[in-house]
């Protein structure tokens, strides 16, 4: 057995069938590989059917792999069916993007303490430790979803909603963020905070940029209006909420990679369904308020009294609308 062989067994990869057999790639050392006939992509496609950028298989909190089509023309096939929302990769799955066939492999790596109680795996390149931050997360829910996939066509349907998680991505990481979790049609990104010691006062910059990706993906979401002959408008809605939770950090030196824990982390996605019944856009979490700079003076949002599923006591949000958002963001940033 040569050292390939020998590192297949241990690490996860991709057996791509080609003309000239079966070629098998690695997924190490990054935490997102993107699929498609364009060169620049991390795994190029010699395949005509395939769009330019296809999909992606993507990462996930602590070791889960997701495939997310990105908007592809002909579509991205786990197991035989069409892929709308990312979906999460098993052992053995096969997946058709255009005329290529490939097949998901995840080995099983066993995991042990070490005296320092780090989660450190077979491979010692990777590392898994957690650590106490004070973090911002937002949850950004597509609206009506159940019904869009009843009155759009399958093709159609998936060439919108991959196109939203691709360009959700997007936005997310030039705001300085990742995505943490795709949960059906939402997504949760994640914003650590550099505190100053001794304090928990968050850096004005870094909680701006959290408001401007947020406002950046209501953008995006619009735009898709224009795009695609949709049978309703596309409507988003988020909830975002500030404070400390456990932060994992996984993968190599080189590449890491992160997810957050915790009730704070809970209390948003709850905030996010609360919009629904506030009849809003976005709910914010006291703590957020309070972290959000001017926020008395220059941000419109209304003090709400809300009961969160799972939380015995009533919750204080501060709630509004998009419009709401980018009145504040016009007023606190500077103008070009």
């Amino acid at each position: 057995m040569n050292d390939t062989e020998a590192a297949l067994q241990t690490q996860p990869y991709l057996a791509l069938h080609g003309s000239r057999g079966i070629k098998h790639i690695p997924l190490v050392n990054a935490s997102a590989w993107k699929l498609g006939r364009d060169r620049e992509n991390d795994i190029p496609l010699s395949d005509k059917c395939a769009s330019r950028s296809h999909a992606m298989v993507q990462i996930i909190g602590q070791g889960a792999y997701y495939l997310i089509d990105l908007g592809s023309r002909n579509g991205s096939f786990l197991n035989g069916r069409r892929v709308t929302i990312p979906v999460s990769l098993k052992n053995g799955d096969r997946i058709t993007l255009g005329e290529t066939n490939l097949e998901f492999f995840c080995p099983e790596t066993n995991t042990a303490p070490n005296d320092e109680g780090i989660g450190q795996e077979q491979n010692t390149d990777t590392v898994m430790l957690h650590s106490r931050r004070l973090i911002t997360v937002v949850v950004i829910d597509i609206r009506n979803f159940t019904k869009l996939t009843q009155q759009l066509d399958e093709h159609i349907l998936s060439e919108v909603i991959g196109t939203w998680f691709r360009k959700a991505g997007e936005i997310i990481n030039h705001y300085d963020s990742w995505v943490d979790k795709y949960i059906g049609d939402a997504v949760m990104a994640v914003w650590i905070h550099n505190t100053s010691p001794g304090t928990d006062q968050v850096p004005t910059k870094e909680m701006l940029k959290a408001f401007q990706a947020l406002h950046a993906l209501f953008d995006m979401s619009n735009q898709l209006n224009s795009e695609f002959a949709l049978p309703f408008t596309l409507r988003v809605g988020a909830g975002m909420n500030t404070g400390y939770a456990m932060v994992g950090q996984m993968g190599t030196s080189e590449r890491p990679d992160y997810t957050a824990l915790g009730d704070t982390v809970n209390a948003a996605f709850r905030l996010e369904s609360a919009t629904k019944e506030l009849g809003l856009d976005v709910a914010l979490g006291e703590k957020t308020y309070a972290h959000t700079p001017y926020a008395a003076v220059l941000l419109p949002f209304k003090q709400q009294i809300v009961n969160l599923k799972g939380y015995d006591n009533p919750t204080l949000t501060y709630a509004g609308t998009f419009e709401d958002l980018a009145q504040f963001l016009h007023k606190i940033t500077p103008q070009e």
